[in-house]
């Protein structure tokens, strides 16, 4: 069994009078993908962005490789080693692709290192290497998405955390990305995926919650939930039966 990367105990997250996490527990071992499923408004971007140190938990205990990162600031979280790539992209418009990838890497002081990661950055999106000069507004929805994980990339995370990486895009350009998700993995970084795409995500993911209405509802390995007839029939539908997963 793995070390755990990410623990989460009895978290509760509220907007204003609003329960966003009604006490949720879930962990993420080391070296794996993990997924956190479930539909708008579940709880799935307020999760990662308490993880990250943007939202303040009414209850509840998170730790990274057994500290307490509960009411650490998020900066602090960043150089950890947490990193997210956020929903919608959320790119520096007006910066070139290379720009918006040394944003990225901030908190990285080893000059080496940003070269590293340049490196490893292009090796997994050639064409960000292609159009490293290029105002990032310019890039297709694909291209974008792929910026906006290789800024994530270049803070080094020992937990890179994915926002919809498949959100708006063409089915071709998602299975590319999520191919490019399982390499980062291999390459030694921990992943967790939020995702409404359900069927993509549990190809690649080792393990995942599905998380409704502030709850955790569900959760096993892949395997165990692409065959749970409760989850194909709210999830995947008569997609899933259709394509024969």
């Amino acid at each position: 069994m793995h070390e755990i990367a990410l623990s989460i105990e009895n978290l509760k997250v509220n907007y204003g009078n609003i329960e966003a996490l009604k006490g949720i527990s879930m962990s993420v071992e080391d070296g794996q993908i993990v997924a956190l499923l479930g539909s708008n408004g579940a709880g799935k971007t307020t999760t990662l962005r308490k993880i990250s140190g943007i939202l303040d938990a009414v209850e509840g205990q998170i730790k990274f490789f057994g500290h307490d990162i509960t009411a650490m600031p998020a900066n602090k979280i960043t150089s950890l080693g947490i990193v997210q790539s956020l929903e919608g992209r959320q790119l520096f418009r007006d910066l070139t692709v290379k720009e918006n990838l040394m944003t990225g890497a901030y908190t990285v002081k080893d000059k080496n290192k940003i070269q590293q990661n340049f490196q490893r950055v292009y090796g997994y999106f050639p064409v960000l290497k292609e159009r490293k000069d290029q105002i990032s507004s310019t890039l297709s929805g694909g291209e974008q998405q792929m910026l906006s994980i290789g800024r994530a990339l270049m803070g080094s995370p020992k937990l890179l955390l994915l926002d919809e990486p498949s959100l708006g895009l063409a089915p071709l350009i998602v299975k590319s990305i999520f191919e490019i998700i399982k390499e980062i993995r291999k390459d030694g970084t921990t992943v967790l995926i939020v995702e409404q795409n359900a069927l993509q995500t549990l190809k690649i993911a080792d393990y995942a919650y599905v998380l409704e209405v502030g709850r955790i509802i569900m959760e096993g390995s892949t395997e165990e939930l692409l065959n749970n007839p409760l989850l194909i029939e709210a999830y995947l539908g008569s997609k899933k039966k259709n394509e024969g997963v």
